[in-house]
């Protein structure tokens, strides 16, 4: 059994899109750079922010309340993974609905189990922004759970609060979304406890774009909890950049930029705040190697964000590959099957 170790839900300020083309041929060219393989607005003025942490009777320093820190210290208590409905059948694996429980809330989701008698390596899945108004269950990361199925990994998908079947978390947006990050390493926990063909010892992170942000953070704050992450076209692990980029330009969001502001103060007036929820802070806590899969074409996520954090990584002392795929947008379509066999190859090795 893998120890499992108290996380920190690290916050993902952003709306990012999930990829949905289908697969194609291999590329023409790809590039990867490796250190063992080659080939939020401005608001300065913004009043009424919280305070980034407090003196406590004997004198020690409380986090933020909004914080890997903070959430560091939280026991969680992923459990009760429960299989639903069978809705698909392939000649190699089957899939269902699933529901587990994350602190107090029931969290859905979508589950590839292979065909045998296991015990199987497994992936959980983070996928990236959909509008948790139209979102369905196990939307997302479709073709990467079957293909997982097909090639021997258990594969949970997870919904996210507020979304699908999963229970409201009326908090979630000005809790900066650490909830999404939560669930993630509630559905290890429990997939854990679950008496399912799950090889304990086996397990690994993939995300796709906001996903890609939610495999940083768990890998951030919880060194040990599981043996590889993967991402995907993912987003800045710098925490202003995504609220830059999505939460303060959208008018269609409401008013949620004006409260968080309002609550914690911008990037300038309270740097503290934002360096404590991106999860490149944490970076040299991270203990698992990682992959990094973005596409020259990235219309989405800058391709700049990638290659920036991997440096970090790099410098933190992290083992990271970063793969470079010339002509890919963001939800990779000719060039999928390739990320996907480089991703089962480096899963197969660090998994083993």
């Amino acid at each position: 059994m893998k120890p499992t170790v108290p996380v920190v839900l690290l916050a993902l300020l952003l709306t990012a899109c999930s990829g949905a083309a289908g697969p194609g041929s291999d590329p023409t060219s790809s590039a990867s750079t490796s250190p063992s393989d080659a080939g939020g607005p401005g608001a300065a003025g913004t009043t009424g922010r919280a305070p980034e942490s407090s003196a406590t009777d004997h004198g020690a320093v409380e986090p933020h309340p909004v914080s890997l820190e903070a959430l560091s210290r939280k026991d969680f208590n992923g459990g009760r993974f429960r299989l639903g409905e069978e809705v698909l059948r392939t000649a190699s694996h089957r899939q269902y609905v699933a529901t587990y429980r994350s602190d107090d809330l029931t969290i859905s989701g979508r589950i590839a189990i292979p065909n045998g008698e296991g015990p199987f390596p497994t992936v959980v899945l983070a996928h990236g922004y959909i509008d948790p108004a139209v979102y369905e269950n196990g939307q997302g990361m479709t073709r990467e759970r079957a293909w997982f199925g097909d090639n021997g990994y258990v594969a949970l998908h997870v919904d996210y609060r507020n979304h699908a079947s999963s229970s409201d978390d009326p908090r979630g947006e000005l809790d900066m979304r650490l909830g999404y990050t939560e669930d993630v390493i509630n559905a290890v926990h429990a997939l854990r406890r679950w008496d399912g063909p799950v090889d304990d010892d086996r397990v690994g992170l993939v995300g796709r774009s906001m996903g890609g942000g939610v495999v940083y953070n768990a890998l951030a704050v919880a060194p040990g909890l599981v043996d590889a992450g993967v991402a995907f076209a993912p987003v800045s692990s710098d925490a202003v950049d995504n609220f830059e980029r999505w939460i303060r330009p959208d008018p269609g969001r409401g008013d949620i930029a004006r409260r968080i502001l309002r609550r914690y103060g911008g990037p300038e007036a309270n740097p503290g705040f934002w360096q404590g929820i991106s999860a490149r802070a944490s970076f040299d806590d991270i203990t698992e190697p990682v992959l990094i899969h973005h596409g020259t074409l990235d219309d989405t996520c800058p391709i700049r964000w990638s290659r920036q954090t991997a440096r970090l990584m790099r410098s933190a002392g992290v083992d990271v590959t970063l793969r470079i795929y010339e002509g890919e947008g963001h939800a990779f379509g000719p060039q999928f099957p390739l990320a996907m066999q480089r991703t089962l190859g480096f899963l197969d090795r660090h998994l083993a």
